[in-house]
């Protein structure tokens, strides 16, 4: 299984401490958290000061547990790796479209496994879905599943740069060091 641990270290550690980007629209950021998702967790001071330990216990349940990429660890690792930190960066919702997405084109028509909503939440068809795929393909697999999610990651980033010019100022570092797996 994934040590999320060490996922979550490796976030922090791409993220840095205290960021206050002009051109980023999400605001001032600590450990890569956002004000906002802070204050949804209950954090109710300064965002420079947010203890890294609630950083860590943030990651855990929103990005981790609560979105359900601890059970898709459970079955493939390196794509729960994926997922994870593209759900900390696009948001969890996002990046699990892009895996139903994957799923449903890589079905053969259906004859692997039936099509799973694209709904943005890991529930039990797109889990099903993933096992068949899994099973059906065989070894290898899983790494041609967290390319297609790493694909549409790198497409998405791309078309925000495009859209809105100020994202350009982030895109070289989107494309470096978060499309790809890490540990």
């Amino acid at each position: 299984m994934t040590d999320i641990e060490k996922l979550i270290d490796g976030v922090i550690a791409r993220e840095g401490g205290y960021v206050d980007h002009p051109a980023d629209r999400g605001g001032p950021t600590r450990f890569g958290i956002t004000e906002t998702v802070a204050r949804a967790g209950g954090y109710a001071g300064a965002i420079r000061h947010l203890p890294r330990s609630m950083a860590e216990t943030l990651y855990r349940t929103r990005y981790w547990r609560t979105p359900g990429i601890d059970r898709v660890a459970r079955r493939a690792p390196v794509l729960a790796a994926e997922l994870f930190d593209g759900g900390v960066n696009m948001g969890p919702a996002v990046v699990i479209g892009f895996l139903q997405r994957a799923l449903n084109a890589l079905n053969r028509g259906g004859a692997d496994y039936p099509e799973v909503a694209r709904d943005g939440l890991i529930g039990a068809g797109t889990l099903a879905a993933l096992d068949a795929f899994l099973r059906q393909r065989g070894a290898g697999s899983e790494a041609v599943l967290v390319k297609a999610v790493q694909a549409l990651r790198g497409e998405r980033y791309i078309a925000l740069a495009e859209q809105r010019p100020a994202n350009e100022a982030f895109l070289y570092g989107w494309l470096a060091h978060r499309v790809g797996v890490r540990a």
